[in-house]
């Protein structure tokens, strides 16, 4: 009997047949993808070949390949200096700033755009909103050119008040405070968007019955939307922090103009390893820092998503 069904029982597919069969099964999808994906391998798969020059001692006249091999002293010169130390506490300080004050921002805006119940306002609101999300930072660093200059709109307020005028692009203690303003004006339109997708797509019926058992608006928030959309927080907020580590150049460069005077508290990864690079011409030390960046921010995400997984499982990333 057992050898009989031993004889008849139809044998198990290969993995290779059950992966020839799902691919031929969603052939229009996966042809779908294809032009992403070959974005992506291009954009950010080859060039990580060039993560070699991080451990060479790079010459130009020699190419890649045929320079020295230097191990890790592009690390040892990096970490040796108080610049590598300076860089990723700017780098940090200054990202867990966007990251909190643009979070929140965005979460009180889309909050404060769906009381709005008019469709025609709610829509003019939305677009200019999202205008500054469109511009470029070299546009927007001649409009904090002209607020923060020494005849500016900043500073010619001061002199009307009878108050002393600020030397803003020499006094690096103020930009802390006026990059995260940069950040939340430029960004807080489409981050608040996102969260208003998810607050609208929420079930109407349970503000209707909070209404009923006289729920205020603020219980409302805390009992029902917030809770309902803390997923979207927590994986945004994840993502977020994989790129604490990756300042938006465009930004530090062009807002603070590249000023010396600014370097103690608005020099971050990036615009080092462009220093390094125009100025200095050191490849080696520039891709050890930009590599030194690409791996802090993994393991940031990785530890991030494990504490979020230990306190609730559900909404960890993966």
């Amino acid at each position: 009997m057992d050898a009989h069904l031993r004889t008849t029982r139809k044998p198990r597919p290969s993995a290779r047949a059950g992966w020839f069969r799902t691919l031929r099964k969603n052939f229009p999808l996966v042809t779908m993808t294809l032009p992403a994906l070959v974005v992506v391998l291009a954009v950010y798969y080859l060039p990580m070949g060039g993560i070699i020059i991080a451990f060479k001692d790079y010459r130009f006249d020699e190419g890649i390949l045929g320079s020295d091999w230097s191990g890790f002293k592009n690390f040892y010169y990096l970490f040796s200096t108080r610049d590598a130390w300076s860089i990723t506490f700017n780098t940090l300080y200054l990202n867990s700033l966007f990251i909190v004050t643009g979070t929140v921002s965005a979460l009180a805006l889309a909050l404060m755009l769906n009381e709005v119940r008019s469709r025609w306002l709610n829509g003019v609101y939305q677009s200019l909103l999202l205008i500054p999300y469109f511009l470029s930072w070299v546009v927007i660093k001649y409009f904090a050119f002209a607020l923060l200059e020494s005849d500016g709109v900043i500073n010619n307020i001061l002199s009307a008040l009878g108050r002393e005028t600020i030397s803003f692009f020499s006094e690096p203690a103020y930009w802390p405070l006026i990059l995260v303003l940069a950040s939340i004006w430029k960004g807080v339109g489409f981050s608040g968007l996102i969260y208003l997708a998810a607050i609208m797509g929420i079930n109407k019926e349970y503000y209707e019955a909070a209404e009923i058992d006289g729920a205020s608006k603020w219980q409302q928030i805390l009992k029902i939307t917030l809770p309902l959309i803390k997923q979207l927080i927590i994986m945004l907020t994840i993502l977020s922090i994989g790129g604490i580590f990756r300042a938006d150049f465009g930004m530090f460069y062009n807002v603070t103009q590249d000023q010396g005077l600014l370097y103690s508290t608005t020099d971050v990864i990036d615009t080092y390893v462009f220093r390094m690079m125009r100025k200095i011409g050191d490849f080696g030390m520039a891709s050890a820092a930009g590599l030194y960046q690409s791996i802090v921010g993994f393991i940031l995400v990785l530890l991030t998503n494990w504490v979020v997984r230990k306190v609730d499982e559900d909404n960890a990333l993966f």
